[in-house]
């Protein structure tokens, strides 16, 4: 084959790049949630396109985590609509929203400390597997080759975390840092189209926020994969983010790119500061 030029599966994998870039994924129109006459999110409207990261940003109580739980299911918002690929998803069950491909990491890690690293990776691939309570219980055949599969899969991501030498380790020994970077692992195992990460890097050190932005760059680049981020690191927002999205007590004050959002007058008075 001749090595100068582009072969078939090269041309056809550019044009499928060509063809989702800028796709939009998700929009959310006009949402708002109130808890009783507690109003945490008042008629937010942003979308976000393939591939790119949308930061949201704002100060503690601005709604950041109730929109991403508005997303992805957990809320249900009193008005507005949230579609996911055309796709309406307003008031789904969170299983059904994770099982069009949205997938998420929560604020606070919720691991399984009592098993190890894979396994933590493999239970992520359930919705993924196929064969019923009575075939696993057989565990032969079409099940044992299902199984290998999965693991497969759970072990490159694993390897993709470069956190192989830990993968048979309890989650409950290990630092904190690794518990972080497992939550995107796990998140990752459900193959998302979509993934909305709250505060991936709280409690941190230097070290642990550059591995942690590494692998977000390469999950943006190797997988096409959009990202909606939830983070109050400044700089590693300013940094990573395409586009970023401001709250202030639950309504959008702002929206553009880091350049646009660190000079804009409201968002600095709400929350930047005058530095």
């Amino acid at each position: 084959m001749d090595g100068g030029g582009c072969s078939g599966f090269q041309l056809f994998a550019t044009q499928i790049m060509y063809v989702t870039a800028n796709k939009r994924m998700l929009k959310v129109e006009g949402v708002s949630l109130s808890f009783g006459g507690l109003h945490v999110l008042k008629r937010i409207n942003f979308e976000i396109k393939r591939p790119e990261i949308v930061a949201i940003i704002g100060p503690n109580g601005a709604g950041k985590t109730c929109l991403l739980n508005c997303i992805s299911g957990f809320y249900h918002p009193n008005q507005g609509d949230i579609h996911f690929m055309e796709k309406k998803i307003t008031g789904l069950p969170t299983h059904a929203i994770t099982r069009l491909g949205v997938a998420r990491t929560f604020q606070n890690i919720e691991l399984c400390t009592g098993l190890t690293v894979l396994e933590n990776v493999m239970a992520a691939r359930h919705i993924h597997m196929k064969r019923g309570a009575l075939a696993g219980a057989i565990y032969f055949g079409p099940t044992y080759r299902e199984e290998m599969q999965h693991r497969r899969e759970a072990e490159k991501i694993v390897d993709f975390l470069e956190m192989q030498p830990l993968r048979k380790k309890l989650v409950g020994f290990l630092p904190y840092g690794m518990r972080k970077r497992l939550e995107l692992g796990r998140a990752l195992a459900l193959e998302p189209k979509l993934l909305l990460l709250d505060e991936p890097m709280a409690g941190m050190n230097t070290d642990e926020k550059e591995d942690m932005v590494r692998f977000i760059f390469d999950t943006i680049e190797l997988r096409r994969i959009p990202i909606i981020l939830v983070e109050h690191d400044m700089e590693v927002v300013m940094d990573i983010a395409d586009r970023v999205v401001v709250l202030d007590f639950g309504q959008k004050i702002a929206e553009g790119t880091p350049e646009e959002i660190k000079v804009n007058p409201q968002v600095i008075k709400a929350y930047l500061g005058e530095g």
